[in-house]
């Protein structure tokens, strides 16, 4: 399958280009509502969304490579060209229908543009779009958790990258136009094969197992080589370290395997762990890896504890964020449908009883799922780990914001309180203050103060409670100004009250808004590209 479906794409992308089949033209092909249906697993909308106004080879690309309809063998080659069908049947990738003469393209591929560029994605049917379950080897295409992890992943250039579990290969993508030298792994053939596919379309030299398997020469920028590696975990980069890991592992807390792609075979959430302190071995100084992952949540310890004691004693830096948590009938019937099960059969009556009565026995009470990002700091430092929940704010930009958080934890990691308090502040452009109040119903009458906050509008809504005091100290920063312990002894002397007693409280305070990139130092500039660090 891999060189056949490689030397396919080039002629694909071809044909794609001349009819628009990309993540824009399918949008304005189908409008906003059908794309939705697209994603919520509903051919029967999208497919009536092709029969509008529009491109007509658009509509027959998007029924055939997305919806995967039936279509005539000559039907499909008037549409691809005659060399095109031969490479893709070579591939395996046409399904015969003996009776009609009819033909099905069984695997998905998905236009996604990705770091301003059109790509697409090659992998495995959506089961959602397919009566056919997925198999043990199944390899996922474009989905929710691989989109979030390209979001809160950053793109400033680094010299290497790791994909560790590279899957369809969707997140090589997102660091073409950034990384030198780029190497993704996965366990078994199948992913890289569609890996392979993938990369194929970008221009990009591929080498798998050390082998030449790309028909470029040259590309526009970015990456010199993508290397393809067979093998578990961290096995294929033994000895390497990166500038930059990337990992969407088989994170699923189940009680033993089935898919590829989300079973580990390890216990709870076992696999989770390995790949941070997996991470932090094969990282270089300064280096960052971004990871998705799952925690058990027992009464024992606290989510953060858990996944705190995952991070070696020194030398990281951490950042994590939960982005959703379920309870364990509602994890275990979710990830059931996921692999076709319907809960509701005898087999899935089973596999739930299974399933709870593992987690029961572990006292898991919950489930957590969301982003890790580390950084490799001095070895000689006590390790920073921040940890906090993240359900109702937005990963759009996540990425940037994960860059900008380690400028800000680098900052404050060198600096006293008395070093902070000397320094000169910005208040984040863009911050907004809400006066909240609510009727005085002791009084019966007007309204009473409720709520004193700032929050941020523009990347993650971060939001302090703040008082009076602190907003009118935070008024009074300037970059080119006072100093914070400057402005504290002003207002201090302005309202009477004792700036020895005011100044600890402010500056703790301060901390806590720079970590969330409300105040930033005067020598932390903020552009459209995120905050980056000046040399003073």
């Amino acid at each position: 399958m891999p060189d056949a479906l490689s030397a396919a794409v080039p002629h694909l992308i071809r044909v794609f280009g001349e009819h628009g089949f990309t993540e824009s033209g399918v949008s304005a092909q189908l409008g906003g509502a059908a794309v939705a249906a697209l994603y919520r697993g509903e051919p029967a909308a999208v497919l009536r969304a092709t029969n509008d106004t529009g491109d007509p080879g658009r509509a027959e690309l998007i029924r055939v490579f997305l919806l995967r309809r039936p279509t005539g063998f000559r039907e499909l080659t008037d549409l691809l060209g005659t060399r095109t069908v031969e490479l893709l049947d070579d591939a395996g990738a046409l399904e015969h229908d003996g009776e009609s003469g009819g033909v099905r393209i069984s695997v998905d591929i998905r236009p996604r543009a990705i770091d301003g560029s059109d790509r697409w994605v090659f992998a495995d049917p959506d089961p959602a779009l397919s009566a056919r379950p997925p198999g043990a080897d199944h390899v996922p295409g474009v989905g929710a958790a691989s989109l979030s992890l390209l979001q809160s992943t950053p793109t400033t250039p680094v010299d290497s990258v790791l994909d560790l579990g590279t899957g369809c290969g969707i997140q090589l993508l997102g660091q073409l136009h950034c990384a030198e030298r780029m190497i993704g792994t996965d366990i078994h053939d199948r992913a890289l094969d569609f890996a392979e596919a993938t990369l194929a379309g970008t221009g990009v030299p591929v080498t798998r197992e050390g082998r030449r398997v790309s028909r470029t020469e040259s590309h526009n920028g970015g990456v010199t080589m993508v290397d393809l590696r067979r093998g578990p975990w961290f096995e294929p980069v033994s000895g390497l370290r990166f500038d930059r890991i990337i990992a969407n592992p088989p994170f699923v807390i189940s009680p033993g395997g089935g898919f590829v792609y989300r079973d580990s075979g390890l216990d709870l959430d076992a696999a989770s762990q390995l790949v941070v302190s997996g991470a932090v071995e094969h990282l270089k100084p300064g280096g960052t890896a971004h990871l998705l992952a799952s925690w058990v949540h027992t009464g024992e310890s606290s989510w953060t504890q858990r996944v705190a004691s995952w991070i070696p004693d020194t030398g990281v830096a951490a950042w994590v964020l939960q982005r959703d948590i379920a309870d364990p009938e509602l994890y275990v019937g979710t990830w059931l449908r996921d692999g076709s099960v319907d809960p509701r059969s005898p087999d899935g009556t089973r596999r739930t009883a299974e399933w709870l009565d593992h987690f029961a026995e572990n006292g898991v009470t919950g489930v957590g799922f969301g982003f890790i990002a580390l950084q490799r700091i001095d070895d000689n430092l006590p390790s920073e780990v921040t940890a906090e929940d993240f359900r109702m704010n937005d990963t759009s930009g996540l990425g940037d914001e994960v860059t900008e958080f380690f400028t800000r934890s680098a900052w404050l990691r060198g600096r006293t309180a008395d070093e902070v308090a000397g320094s000169r502040f910005l208040v984040r452009p863009g911050l907004a203050v809400e006066d909240v109040r609510t009727t005085d119903d002791d009084a019966r009458l007007g309204f009473r103060a409720a709520a004193l906050r700032i929050s941020r509008t523009e990347g993650p809504r971060f939001s302090h409670d703040i008082d009076e005091h602190l907003r009118a100290i935070l008024s009074g920063l300037h970059p080119e100004g006072l100093s914070l312990a400057e402005t504290v002894e002003l207002y201090c002397a302005a309202r009477g009250l004792d700036p020895t007693r005011v100044l600890p409280e402010a500056t703790a305070a301060v901390v806590d808004l720079i970590r969330h990139g409300m105040v930033l130092p005067t020598d932390i500039t903020v552009s459209d590209d995120g905050a980056h660090e000046v040399p003073r």
